[in-house]
């Protein structure tokens, strides 16, 4: 359940969203590299 949330989880911020803000909202804090931050499984 968690590694299925994780997966949906890991895109990248809408163009629109960007557009819609102004530039205010650009990065997607959940995004992680499989590397640095593991899930807990």
């Amino acid at each position: 359940m968690r590694l299925a949330k994780a997966g949906k989880e890991k895109k990248p911020v809408p163009t629109w969203v960007i557009a819609k803000t102004g530039g205010q909202v650009r990065s997607n804090p959940k995004r992680r590299r499989w590397r640095q931050r593991k899930i807990r499984a």
